[in-house]
């Protein structure tokens, strides 16, 4: 792993199984609507926002690790350059789930997204937004704020 590959933390008051649902099977209740799941090692999952989307293969689906690769990237974002395209294929969200207290801890590791990319900077931002925000607020008050597809 890179050091400087996006990395976050969150603690939430649910139990590392409701975690563990919500980064295999939920992913449409906090991150972006009309998602499957993922359940075996080697399933396939398309995550899309309108035009841009990414489809992952899961290499590990275990109670408190989840490793799901970019496969295929089709990443558009208006006045950005095309390059951006292709930047998350190869890269891995390597999530851990662990009990702490009474609460969960879920780290995310985002391997490969680094800096000196094109779209590393609308990417955090939508990480912070929906790893942060939305997916804590999902575990821990049951309503997570997914994207909403443009009209």
């Amino acid at each position: 792993m890179n050091p400087n590959d996006y990395t976050r933390n969150i603690v939430v008051s649910s139990t590392p199984d409701a975690a563990y649902k919500a980064l295999t099977s939920e992913f449409g209740k906090w991150w972006t609507p009309d998602t499957d799941s993922v359940s075996a090692v080697g399933d396939t999952i398309k995550f899309k926002f309108d035009t841009t989307y990414w489809v992952m293969r899961a290499n590990t689906l275990s109670p408190n690790y989840i490793e799901l690769e970019c496969i295929e990237a089709h990443h558009i974002h208006d006045g950005m350059p095309s390059s951006i395209l292709k930047e998350w294929e190869g890269t891995k969200l390597k999530w851990g789930i662990q009990e702490q207290d009474g609460t969960t801890k879920i780290s995310l590791t985002h391997e490969g997204l680094i800096p000196s990319l094109d779209c590393f900077e609308i990417c955090k931002e939508g990480w912070d937004y929906f790893f942060i925000t939305s997916l804590k607020n999902y575990l821990n008050e049951g309503k997570g704020s997914p994207y909403e597809a443009k009209e």
